[in-house]
Order: structure tokens, then C-alpha cells, then sequence
């Protein structure tokens, strides 16, 4: 196990920068731009939409989930895909379309919220709720776990927002077609393996 790559990631997101996550064989290899959501602002989550070009998630934990109504759009896994989606939401109050970064990072700070509830969402909406196993990444060793895991460790809370990366000719990428993007900004990047083989002694 790389501890320097998990300690370096759990560093980045307690200041409030970005990390990679790669290596999540459930979506097959696709890697993913993660910020603790509690600093999801408007400038992170334009950098998100700018930089990675995929679905803007917001990966939480399932009581998040249920308190928020959210629920699994597809709860058999026989016919899931890699990501454990719950159906779009966006803030009642606060945003004009919500497709903006500011309208997107509003409806972020109301989901994670621990005073809101179903009654200050809608839905359908321009963010994606990712649900994550109870268990977290040793029961599902996904990137959307191991975001999360690695934000509470951070101190940041238990959500993440998160996209996965595309290059610019819109394919999928891989973590060697952003070394440029990576190096100026000096995002830390770190394996889904790393993040299940760090949990020993960090259970809650």
C-alpha cells in the first residue's frame, strides 16, 4: 500500500482542494476529479465541469440519502451500472435554471445541510446523488466510497462532490492523459486499492 498517496489525498481535501481517484475496476478503470462537498463551492464546481466534463455527483451516505428522499434509481445490481445513482436533485430556493456553477454549488451546500430534509429539494435537477454502500469501500470498493471514506478521514465531512474525467476529444480518460493538468495544479492522485487497503483501524 502507498500510504504517502492516501495521506497526501486526505491532506488535499481537508484544505479544500481536489484529488484523483482512479483505479475503480466497477466502472472500468474510469477516474474521477473529488472535492469535500462542504468546500464544493462555485469556483470547485466550475473547475469540475471545465476540467473533468463528466456528471457533476454528490456521493452520500445512505441515511443522507433516506433523510433527503433519495433513493437508488435501480436498486438491482444486475442491471446497475458503476455508479450507485439516486434520482437528480436541485435546491427549491436559492437558483435560477441550477444548471450554473453557483445554482449547482447551492443545491450542494442545502443536500449536505444536517438541518435540511426532503421538503427543501426537487427533482429532477442538475446534480447527481451518488449513494454509497453502508459498509463504504470495503463493502464496495468503488470511487464514490472511497471519496467519502477519505473525506470523513480529512475531517470534512462524509459527502463528496465528484466527476468523472474525460479528454478533449471526449473520451474517457486515463489518469496519463491528465499528467499536464495534474502537474499545474498540483492535484494528488490516489488508488481506490489504496484507499481500501488504508481502512484497517479507521473503521467508524
Amino acid at each position: 500500500m502507498n500510504q504517502a498517496s492516501v495521506a497526501r489525498a486526505i491532506e488535499r481535501l481537508a484544505g479544500g482542494g481536489m484529488i484523483l481517484v482512479t483505479g475503480d475496476d466497477l466502472r472500468g478503470g474510469d477516474i474521477d476529479l473529488v472535492v469535500a462537498a462542504r468546500f464544493a463551492d462555485a469556483a470547485a464546481v466550475n473547475f469540475l465541469a471545465l476540467h473533468a466534463r463528466g456528471l457533476i455527483c454528490l456521493a452520500i451516505r445512505p441515511e443522507r440519502a433516506l433523510r433527503l428522499g433519495i433513493a437508488l434509481l435501480n436498486s438491482s445490481s444486475e442491471h446497475q451500472s458503476g455508479r450507485p445513482f439516486g434520482q437528480s436533485i436541485e435546491s427549491r430556493e436559492g437558483v435560477s435554471t441550477g444548471i450554473s456553477a453557483a445554482d449547482r454549488a447551492r443545491t450542494i451546500a442545502v443536500a449536505i445541510d444536517p438541518k435540511s430534509s426532503s421538503s427543501e429539494l426537487v427533482s429532477p435537477g442538475h446534480v447527481f446523488p451518488l449513494i454509497v454502500r453502508a459498509g463504504g469501500v470495503r463493502e464496495r470498493p468503488g470511487a464514490a466510497e472511497a471519496a467519502v471514506e477519505l473525506c470523513r478521514r480529512a475531517g470534512a465531512g462524509e459527502a463528496a462532490v465528484m466527476s468523472a474525467v474525460l479528454r478533449d476529444d471526449g473520451g474517457t480518460a486515463r489518469a496519463e492523459d491528465i499528467a499536464a493538468l495534474l502537474a499545474e495544479h498540483d492535484i494528488p492522485a490516489v488508488l481506490v486499492a489504496e484507499v481500501v487497503a488504508s481502512t484497517t483501524g479507521h473503521d467508524k
